[in-house]
């Protein structure tokens, strides 16, 4: 038998040097785990709460004091005492003492935070890798990554508004090939776009970030670099879309507006529903496209049945901001007919067992999860574990490039290489594109 000892909250930094959550929870064997809590740029409205202190004068009002106060006084006294492994139940006494819908009174990073933390020290107690302790006997499958390689909208000051523009080596023969082929396609990339005279910095998420007119531009570069690199696209690499349309989308006029271009005084386009729907069948069309994430706003929700009336079985309709990893929204998905994958978040829920029971009702519904990081990361690669604890076969985390991305893609090759001939690198390409 195993009790916590100790809840410790402290104030660390993530990928864009803002402040965030770091939760380390100590047993009376001396075991201590510790867990950081990443943040996002563009979030959906029905998020949980990041809880921040508006303090302007100390960290632009970012700082975490206050959620790392309810850790150490508030949380912190429910936790301690309890075994290790009451992993379920603890997240729910949490969850209950918050008492609000969206976590706003202890705030989400706080309880994530003590989520995460217990669920790996429950791990190091049992002597199990984190994947194996949280998904069991059945965890096998290295998940297919998504690789945002041209990074747009909030995530890059450039002048794309889709915000990430991906890679997914879907018909790699194990998860450290897909590896080897994405960043080969990422270096070719990078050379391509030195010879057009680019600029090479990269965005939030380790994506490059070049002044592109167009949408169709980016996504031509990327498939010269595919096919440079040696790649057949549409075969061995498909790509895929994370439009962010929330970001760009008008609610007074209910139009889709090149925001981007309006603000530079460039000729622009306004879409409406309709024809945003439109406009991204004709780029699936033109291109080897089998997946598009927030294609729409979050609360245009007749957008989103209609999208997914007419592609439902040509491209993966993946719903981040309509959903928010909440069990509430992914059910009215299915009554409306809405999408039929769902991105998962930790913090847009904030405790692991709320994560792992949206996928699973995502999975009883023959819906798509795949786990996903957020633009502000730390090194934390808990997320690694997770994608392979749920089976989910898909992951999102980034480009390849900048270490908090790295993290992840490195915890999933020492994951496989643990798995030996276990290790399971299924085709996620559902759609079989030619």
């Amino acid at each position: 038998m195993s009790y916590i000892r100790s809840v410790k909250a402290i104030e660390i930094l993530d990928s864009r040097g803002q402040p965030t959550i770091e939760v380390m929870i100590t047993t009376d064997k001396d075991i201590m785990a510790k867990a950081s809590i990443p943040s996002g740029a563009s979030t959906g409205e029905h998020e949980a709460l990041e809880l921040r202190d508006g303090d302007k004068l100390r960290y632009f009002g970012k700082g975490v004091l206050a959620a790392i106060d309810h850790v150490n006084n508030h949380l912190a006294p429910i936790l301690v005492g309890e075994h290790v492994f009451d992993q379920g139940r603890l997240d729910q006494i949490m969850v209950k003492a918050d008492n609000t819908e969206n976590k706003s009174h202890y705030g989400a990073n706080a309880i994530l935070g003590c989520s995460l933390a217990l669920s790996r020290v429950g791990a190091l107690t049992a002597k199990l890798p984190l994947y194996r302790y949280i998904g069991g006997c059945h965890a096998h499958i290295l998940p297919c990554p998504m690789m945002n390689i041209i990074n747009g909208g909030a995530h890059a000051d450039n002048s794309l508004d889709f915000q990430e523009f991906m890679i997914r080596p879907v018909r790699a023969p194990t998860f450290r090939e897909a590896v080897r082929w994405g960043s080969e396609i990422f270096h070719t990339l990078k050379s391509l776009l030195k010879e057009e005279g680019h600029v090479t910095a990269v965005g939030d998420e380790g994506g490059f970030a070049p002044n592109l007119e167009s949408n169709e531009k980016a996504i031509e570069m990327i498939l010269m670099a595919i096919e440079k690199a040696g790649y057949k696209a549409g075969h061995q690499i498909t790509l895929a879309l994370d439009c962010a349309a929330s970001e760009f989308y008008d609610k007074a006029s209910q139009t889709y507006i090149e925001k981007k271009k309006k603000k530079q005084k460039k000729n622009y386009i306004e879409r409406t529903s309709q024809e945003q729907v439109h406009y991204l069948e004709e780029l699936c069309a033109k291109y080897p496209i089998d997946s598009v994430e927030d294609g729409l706003a979050e609360n245009d929700w007749e957008g989103w049945r209609y999208f997914t009336e007419r592609m439902n079985k040509k491209v993966q309709i993946v719903g981040d901001d309509l959903f928010v990893t909440n069990p509430k929204f992914l059910k009215k998905g299915f009554q409306m007919g809405a999408a039929n994958s769902i991105l998962i978040k930790l913090n847009q829920i904030g405790t692991l067992t709320e994560t792992l029971e949206t996928i699973r009702l995502a999975q009883t519904h023959s819906y798509a999860a795949i786990v996903s990081h957020r633009s502000g990361e730390t090194e934390d690669s808990f997320i690694a574990d997770l994608s392979v604890a749920a089976n989910t076969g898909q992951i999102k985390t980034g480009s390849l490039s900048r270490m908090d991305r790295i993290a992840k893609y490195n915890r999933l090759l020492n994951i496989e290489e643990g798995l030996g001939s276990m290790a399971v690198y299924l085709d996620s390409n559902p759609f079989k594109l030619k």
